[in-house]
């Protein structure tokens, strides 16, 4: 169908152009090169480091186990595995150390050397490479995020056809000068913002506004670059440089929400802050005291101080965390959601609001015949079959979903004959000699064949922020015409979506908002049916930063689920963004730090619920470890507990939090009902 109506509302928000932006796509694309290289070599070689590191470790427990050669044939590949894992973290210890701001790095050079010391070697090299494996798949979130502007640069075209000297010839968009006339074909992307000129055509604005259905332009109208032409042809009068476009300011939101979003700080970042310099504080006071003032022997405090060093070798406090974060992240991925990091998962387990995008995420993203109403007591499936027979010849998705509700019901039809398309208002074409049409409520006014009943019900249909197609005969040779029925169309529900919402707000979400791009009412419609508790309809993807932002002034910590490039600006301004995997387009599965492979919404609680048990068991095995350490370490000085005991109770320690995070791999489906770690 050429053109039917999408009965969406004025965009007012489209005339409000960010004129403040002096740089566009040149920017973005030949800067950094020599920085992006080093950093995917640093990358590459800190993957390859793990994997040996690995191996290793896997060869040097075979070793220990089977008593292969002495044993200083199994201290040496744990002493390499330490060193070929180990290397990158160093960097981090030393700034900690230099900026007295002890950090995770710091506390895992105690460990290790800790371990060392007692001639736990195999230990040692486990925790480092399970930290390792962990830190770098938080390293993986932020390579991922690097992608998410180059996969919006491939949206715009590269070149435009600008009418110069009364010829169109093909130039670079980036010379193209405001002012200047551009031609659009039918189904080409649109490569700069501009007002049409002359001609109408439906073009599909969904990678920039997010619209589940295409738009008729006409002259006098808004459209954006990176946005799908129709089938009609467009002169377009260009109104902002390839810099400024409504696509330009797209990446510049990206990038500035990236640059901009404060990294989560992990909870074990913040225990090794006080537990490092305290233990040490602890040991040097030990050493000190009792022989300045109370003359003990120095060579006793000595070893004593010696003794709470290794006793308080954080081992089990260390590992615990990886291995939670690694249990949580494979039982999440084995359910179809990936977390992009142990950051992340951290984050999620403290949101309290989520804004979720409409089209694509509440709604499947393709329009569908939702109801069939008769005028003049034709059947259903009369008025279905004329209007595929029409139809049939148009690739608009309004066509499309009334020819495949068509098919789907059995309703044969044949192809009309002497089909025409009319731009902007519908179709017609002779269906076994008679004559047809099929267009929106625009055509049908515009053929005289409205009347007072009609009119009622195509405003009940727009009112539920449906689009009408009206099927009828066309008047000719003095045949007055007639409406025989109306298709009301438009973007499903998703069958899960309200049990979906009610499950976020079970998980302990206090808010629900819709972000959309569709008109308010449509919005609004949509939000009531599945029980959202916010719409906010007639938004571009500036808007729905903005809104992002006052969600996290007014929440804290706030997610964003969407699909579509329009969405990418928001979820990177998110304290979580979350993609739609299975139809999100790259740049927002870039952009965003969760994806659902199988975009279903309800397993956003699923996460939200083994992200807080994740905490609560890192937590739990951090004070169990303190605990254990602190009773052991009372016992040794007093002389009731020896070394040897002592250590034994570390090692056992590390094998309890390893086990209890373990659990974890039961998958979020245990998470279901609260539980105490």
């Amino acid at each position: 169908m050429a053109s039917h109506d999408h009965t969406h509302e004025p965009h007012d928000a489209h005339e409000h152009g960010d004129h403040g932006c002096d740089h566009g796509h040149g920017e973005h694309e030949g800067h950094g090169h020599e920085g992006c290289n080093h950093e995917h070599s640093n990358d590459r070689a800190v993957t390859v480091s793990l994997a040996v590191s690995g191996v290793m470790v896997g060869v040097g427990l075979l070793v220990h186990w089977l008593q292969i050669g002495s044993a200083l044939l199994s201290v040496g590949i744990f002493a390499a595995a330490i060193v070929v894992g180990g290397w990158m973290l160093l960097p981090g210890a030393w700034a900690a150390v230099r900026g007295l701001r002890p950090n995770i790095s710091s506390l895992m050079v105690i460990a290790v050397v800790g371990a060392s010391v007692i001639g736990e070697w195999a230990e040692a090299a486990t925790v480092v490479f399970l930290f390792g494996v962990a830190e770098w798949l938080e390293g993986w979130a932020d390579r991922r995020a690097r992608r998410a502007v180059e996969a919006l640069l491939e949206i715009a075209p590269k070149t435009a056809s600008v009418k110069r000297e009364g010829t169109f010839v093909e130039v670079p968009a980036g010379e193209v000068r405001v002012g200047e006339i551009i031609g659009v074909k039918s189904a080409m992307n649109i490569p700069l913002d501009g007002e049409v000129l002359t001609g109408e055509s439906s073009v599909n604005q969904a990678p920039i506004t997010g619209e589940s259905v295409p738009v008729n332009k006409k002259a006098g109208d808004t459209v954006f670059a990176g946005t799908i032409n129709g089938e009609g042809s467009l002169e377009v009068r260009v109104t902002k440089a390839a810099g400024d476009t409504t696509l330009a300011r797209i990446i510049r939101l990206v990038q500035q929400a990236q640059e901009e979003k404060a990294p989560t700080q992990r909870f074990v970042d913040v225990f090794a802050r006080y537990y490092t310099p305290l233990v040490t504080v602890g040991a040097l006071l030990i050493f000190l005291v009792p022989p300045l003032f109370f003359g003990g022997d120095w060579a006793q405090w000595l070893y004593r101080a010696c003794v709470l060093l290794i006793i308080a070798c954080p081992c089990a406090l260390v590992i615990s965390t990886p291995v939670s974060i690694v249990a949580g992240l494979t039982a999440l991925a084995r359910n179809g959601v990936l977390v992009k990091g142990g950051a992340h998962l951290e984050a999620i387990a403290k949101l309290r609001a989520l804004a979720v995008d409409k089209t694509g995420t509440i709604t499947e993203g393709r329009p569908q015949v939702q109801g069939i109403e008769s005028i003049n007591a034709k059947a259903n499936s009369e008025i279905l079959r004329i209007a595929a027979a029409v139809d049939i010849h148009s690739p608009h998705p309004l066509a499309a979903a009334v020819v495949e509700h068509a098919t789907k019901h059995g309703v044969a039809f044949p192809r009309a004959e002497n089909y025409q398309a009319r731009s902007g208002r519908g179709a017609e074409g002779m269906v076994e000699g008679h004559a047809y049409f099929v267009g929106n409520h625009r055509f049908t006014h515009e053929l005289g064949v409205c009347s007072p009943e009609i009119e009622a019900r195509l405003a009940a249909i727009e009112s539920r922020g449906q689009s009408v197609v009206v099927v009828g005969h066309r008047p000719h040779d003095g045949c007055a015409g007639e409406v025989l029925g109306i298709l009301a169309i438009g973007d499903m529900v998703r069958p899960n979506a309200a049990a979906a919402i009610r499950s976020l707000h079970a998980a302990g979400l206090v808010s629900v908002v819709m972000l959309s791009g569709d008109n308010q009412r449509t919005a609004d419609a949509i939000a009531k049916q599945v029980g959202i508790d916010e719409a906010r309809g007639d938004l571009l993807p500036e808007d729905k930063v903005a809104a992002v932002k006052t969600l996290r002034q007014k929440h804290g910590s706030v997610g964003m689920v969407g699909d579509g490039v329009n969405d990418a600006p928001a979820m990177a301004t998110a304290t979580i963004g979350i993609a739609m995997g299975g139809i999100g387009t790259d740049a927002a599965i870039e952009t965003a730090d969760m994806t659902l492979m199988t975009d279903d919404l309800a397993k956003i609680a699923d996460t939200i619920r083994l992200s807080r048990r994740t905490m609560g068991i890192i937590r739990f095995n951090i004070i169990f470890a303190l605990a254990l350490k602190a009773l052991f370490l009372a016992l040794t000085l007093l002389g009731h507990a020896s070394l040897w005991l002592a250590i034994m109770a570390d090692t056992g320690a590390t094998l309890l939090v390893v086990a209890n995070a373990l659990r974890l791999l039961r998958g979020p489906n245990v998470a279901r009902a609260p539980q105490r770690t």
